[in-house]
């Protein structure tokens, strides 16, 4: 069983991030749980590499697609999240939302004849996996129309990932005497997903 883990707890806290707590208790409960578990990581470092589609790149990746040369390099993330049978993604609130690495990311894995296609009634999912856990946490308290939660919620109806999950432990800034409570309460949320099928 192949793990995909999407790091992208780009944080000036380093190894205090505290998504990161949540990405930890969640993947260290995920491989108790599932021993055979092969984790992949996506590190935040690749996530900050990657360069957003400019027309020339789109033009060359459509021209790779038309002709089926799904192993070209453009492809590689697309094809690892294709192949995932289990998903996590980790990534702080911000600005309403995640970091732009992220959206970037978000951009190379929606390869249209590999991670999904079109036929006449709408678009189908052709990926592997059968879940999908979005752990975030923020400064102010969670709002129901949360855009990284809908967005990502979206995108696994578009990618044919049936189960949606996610923790979001927000208000960790209104008063700093209650996060470390909110941050191992979400910690715990995660944790019992981890151990979840």
């Amino acid at each position: 069983m192949k793990l995909l883990i999407v790091d992208s707890c780009i944080s000036q806290r380093g190894a205090d991030s505290r998504t990161r707590k949540l990405l930890n208790a969640y993947v260290e409960e995920f491989c108790r749980r599932h021993p055979e578990a092969e984790p992949e990581t996506v590190t935040p470092e690749t996530l900050l590499a990657l360069k957003p589609f400019d027309p020339a790149m789109l033009n060359d990746r459509d021209a790779l697609a038309a002709v089926g040369a799904w192993e070209a390099p453009v492809f590689d993330l697309a094809r690892q999240f294709r192949g995932a049978d289990a998903v996590v993604v980790a990534a702080p609130f911000w600005d309403l939302s995640f970091p732009a690495a992220l959206r970037t990311y978000i951009e190379y894995i929606s390869a249209n004849g590999l991670t999904y296609h079109y036929e006449s009634d709408g678009c189908h999912g052709d990926c592997r996996a059968h879940r999908l856990v979005y752990l975030t946490s923020g400064g102010d308290v969670e709002r129901e129309d949360s855009v990284g939660v809908l967005y990502w919620r979206q995108l696994c109806a578009m990618f044919g990932i049936a189960r949606f999950d996610y923790v979001f432990a927000g208000g960790l800034d209104l008063d700093p005497a209650k996060t470390p409570a909110l941050v191992d309460a979400a910690a715990d949320l995660a944790r019992k997903l981890g151990g979840e099928d």
